[in-house]
């Protein structure tokens, strides 16, 4: 059986994944953002991640402008700005709070909505095919008290924890 585009999607949809919206503001103070869950860690110990932006992302300018971005991973509170940040929408901040990172060329960070954020300056970007894979330093973050947004196969859910058994599977 091959790895066409429908079976790769259908592979990394096949788990929860969180939701982030990816935010930066070009030089002109114009702010832009995307939903995304192609956020990874890179390393703990340099403090870098790694983003994948699309290059017909209204966003890539401003992150290639600016050499900055902000990831905002997304709590409970967040689903409908990121159907919002999914779409075309000419404003998409025009519901959502935000304040402009002071480390990350003023990214908007989406602090009603956001689970945590990470405000990072761009280290290296690769060109890998119709994407965009940057890799960035994390200078700053913040993490809130809340519950996680999660997405599979087109639905949102909500992280519920089980603990029980936990000292269990610790143990193997």
């Amino acid at each position: 059986m091959g790895t066409g585009s429908a079976r790769f999607s259908e592979f990394f949809g096949s788990f929860p994944t969180p939701i982030s919206i990816v935010t930066a503001r070009d030089r002109e103070g114009r702010l832009f953002g995307f939903t995304s869950n192609a956020v990874c860690s890179v390393s703990a110990a340099s403090r870098t991640l790694l983003v994948s932006v699309g290059k017909g992302s209204r966003t890539l300018p401003a992150i290639q402008e600016s050499q900055a971005f902000a990831v905002n991973y997304l709590s409970a509170a967040g689903r409908a700005a990121s159907q919002v940040f999914a779409s075309k929408a000419a404003d998409k901040f025009a519901n959502v709070e935000w304040e402009p990172s002071p480390v990350a060329e003023g990214a908007p960070l989406l602090v009603d909505i956001a689970l945590s954020f990470a405000e990072c300056r761009v280290e290296n970007a690769i060109e890998v095919s119709d994407h965009w894979l940057f890799i960035a330093r994390v200078e700053e973050s913040t993490v809130f008290p809340r519950e996680p947004l999660l997405y599979r196969r087109g639905d949102y859910g909500v992280w519920s924890p089980n603990n029980a058994g936990v000292e269990e599977l610790s143990a193997l």
